[in-house]
């Protein structure tokens, strides 16, 4: 099952900010992981904010979930999720 997942991530300023930059190394670490595993497809930047727009490619919304929660900075983020289906219009499909 296919998933659009938009992140906003909402650090508070009096979080200490060695572990601020722990947290985004460990974030970094993981998606890179997900990335390489094929469960998050696709990652893009939302410019001029601290969020996110990804496609992820899981199998049910319990594995989209376990997912989510194992994010490190996941305690940080406003998560909005969309379930996705193809569209009969597109061309291709992956």
């Amino acid at each position: 099952m296919l998933y659009c997942v938009q992140m906003d991530v909402r650090i508070p300023y009096d979080v200490d900010p060695s572990h601020v930059d722990t947290l985004k190394a460990d974030e970094k670490a993981r998606a890179q992981e997900l990335q390489r595993a094929g469960k998050w497809v696709h990652l893009w930047r939302v410019a001029g904010r601290y969020a996110n727009v990804s496609v992820f490619d899981v199998t049910d919304h319990d594995e989209l979930h376990t997912i989510l929660s194992s994010l490190p900075l996941f305690p940080f983020m406003d998560i909005t999720v969309t379930p996705l289906a193809w569209h009969p219009s597109a061309i291709a499909q992956a």
